[in-house]
């Protein structure tokens, strides 16, 4: 790749263009510090960004049209047509032709990642109602990366300043959550969490945090016995292996009283228990990022936010931080410096 060093080539798949994602990705790139540390590619349609930069007023937002990954240009933002004509752009209005499009981004953005063309992709939010069909059944991006990328595991790892949690259970229902809390699953999530932060966050020697599955942490057996029969024998299990592994404690308390900030990463047992606290102290700079796989992807941690597309109130801030957190995991990863200015 033509690639000047230590700069990497980050893809960006637009998601839904009649949500916030064209907004936030254009007024994240607006920033000069991104431009000089990466090569930006936008999987979408040249027409859906011209018609959110006049929408929003950001002229300033300038892009160069590119057929293919082979003729990316490392000091413009480039932009790569991934269906023939652009759907219409309605701020605001789930459409068919919107999901259709945010798929065509996320897979051309994949096949690119699979050449090695690009170095990392952020995805930009969805919808999931209607990015779905008969054909293609889309649970969210975690799962649909890893099938792609061969992973049998992963770990949805939400990451901000101060806080790093990882779920045990994703996307599933809360009446299947129990039957998912296996010694061997919280065994395979822990794993995932120390290795990433060791080669993606730089951490040689990690603290982590686990939570109980039920109130109170099961209160000695009285509000459930996951706590003692599962979680507990993990975490002696990694103890003795000489990992820095805590818990399990109560979640409420647990946050309550910011013990966050003791840990370098936090295992929850399920979705709402783990992203509920992490989008309170961290949604205007939270990131999602997949652990565990071979390829380095990052999201902003909200959603299409329907209600606000068009009017130019979107805070760009987590999609910043998504973009700034793949160009560090990546530069983790391949050992590079930091590269002096000039």
């Amino acid at each position: 790749m033509n690639q000047r060093k230590n700069k990497p080539v980050i893809g960006i798949s637009i998601g839904d263009i009649n949500g916030i994602s064209a907004e936030v990705t254009i007024k994240a790139l607006l920033d000069n510090r991104l431009q000089k540390l990466i090569t930006p590619v936008i999987y979408a349609h040249g027409k859906a960004m011209t018609f959110y930069r006049k929408q929003l007023e950001l002229e300033d937002f300038n892009f160069m049209q590119i057929r293919n990954i082979d003729e990316v240009h490392n000091r413009k933002t480039n932009l790569i047509n991934v269906v023939d004509e652009s759907p219409e752009v309605i701020p605001g209005v789930e459409t068919q032709e919107a999901g259709k499009m945010a798929l065509a981004a996320l897979e051309h953005a994949i096949e690119d990642l699979k050449s090695g063309k690009i170095d990392g992709l952020v995805t930009a939010p969805l919808n999931k109602n209607n990015i779905n069909s008969p054909e293609k059944k889309f649970i969210g991006h975690t799962e649909f990366l890893t099938e792609a990328f061969g992973g049998e595991e992963s770990l949805m790892f939400l990451v901000a300043e101060d806080i790093r949690v990882g779920l045990v259970t994703g996307h599933i229902p809360v009446s299947q959550i129990t039957k998912n809390i296996s010694a061997e699953n919280i065994r395979k999530k822990l794993n995932l969490m120390i290795d990433s932060l060791k080669n993606d966050f730089g951490i040689s020697k990690p603290k982590v945090a686990v939570l109980g599955l039920n109130p109170h942490a099961g209160e000695d057996g009285l509000l459930g016995d996951e706590e003692d029969k599962i979680i507990k024998p993990v975490v002696s299990e990694f103890k003795d292996k000489g990992h820095l592994i805590f818990g399990p404690y109560p979640s409420d308390g647990f946050f309550g009283m910011l013990h966050h900030k003791k840990f370098d990463g936090i295992l929850a047992m399920y979705h709402d228990q783990g992203l509920i606290p992490f989008k309170t102290l961290a949604f205007e700079t939270g990131v999602n990022f997949t652990a565990g796989l071979t390829i380095v992807r990052t999201s902003p941690d909200h959603g299409t936010a329907y209600n606000i597309a068009g009017k130019n109130i979107a805070d760009e801030g987590s999609m910043r931080a998504a973009i700034m957190q793949a160009y560090d995991i990546i530069r983790n990863r391949m050992g590079w410096e930091e590269e002096e200015e000039g």
